[in-house]
């Protein structure tokens, strides 16, 4: 018998997803993405200065921070004032390396774009909200700065976006809410570009050990849930 989900979604079907661009009066580029409970505020800001690393170099960079307000889940978590927890600079560095592969950083000049994504409510899937939300506010962004002449060409390559997928009483089912996220026996993140390329793929067998045909499974309904958030994302920008 296959694993009957809570909120009656059929294992290939995201939850309900949502995308508002332009949340922010003051952001170069923003966007409040809602997906089932879990709602990120993503902001992107242009700045005329990059890392050390980069001064003289004539590039600029795309970087990341993440956080969650103390009272995003059911219970209230400490505010991170002094040093991110490893968690969070884990996410903060893997939305920096997802927005980072579809940007060519050559056509920004030396200017730097912080995407902050501020989780207001969390019920699973964080991190991918982020990675799907953060893309719009610096799609948003990039079109700022063409419509300011501070750049010539658009330096984004391609969409990208991000969804978890997972393995629960041997079911592969697609976007995890919390209450399946905190008992599965395997659970994955996807990041594919709009062209069908990986970015990079997280996985781990929280209990039971995974086999080939499971991950294959896997993969194939992230491709799924990623094609339809890339479409989501087209609907924001089009407005």
């Amino acid at each position: 018998m296959s694993y009957e989900r809570i909120d009656k979604r059929t294992v290939d079907q995201i939850r309900n997803t949502k995308i508002t661009p332009n949340i922010s009066p003051y952001a170069e580029g923003s966007a409040l993405i809602e997906v089932g409970g879990t709602k990120v505020i993503c902001t992107a800001s242009v700045e005329d200065r990059v890392p050390l690393f980069l001064r003289n170099k004539g590039v600029g960079w795309v970087t990341a921070e993440y956080a969650m307000l103390p009272r995003a889940t059911n219970t209230r978590t400490q505010r991170e004032t002094q040093r991110p927890s490893g968690r969070t600079q884990e996410i903060q560095r893997l939305i920096g390396r997802s927005l980072r592969a579809v940007v060519d950083t050559n056509l920004l000049g030396e200017r730097q774009i912080f995407l902050d994504c501020d989780v207001i409510q969390a019920d699973g899937g964080t991190r991918c909200a982020s990675i799907t939300g953060a893309y719009v506010a610096l799609a948003l962004a990039c079109r700022k700065l063409l419509k300011n002449s501070m750049i010539k060409t658009n330096p984004i390559l391609s969409e990208v976006a991000a969804v978890s997928v997972g393995i629960i009483e041997g079911t592969p089912i697609l976007d995890l809410a919390y209450t399946e996220d905190s008992s599965a026996d395997v659970d994955m993140n996807l990041v594919c570009t709009g062209s069908g390329k990986f970015i990079e793929i997280q996985g781990t067998a929280e209990r039971e050990p995974f086999s080939r045909d499971q991950m294959d499974e896997m993969l194939k309904l992230g491709e799924i849930g990623v094609n339809k958030l890339f479409e989501i994302q087209r609907n924001a920008l089009a407005v």
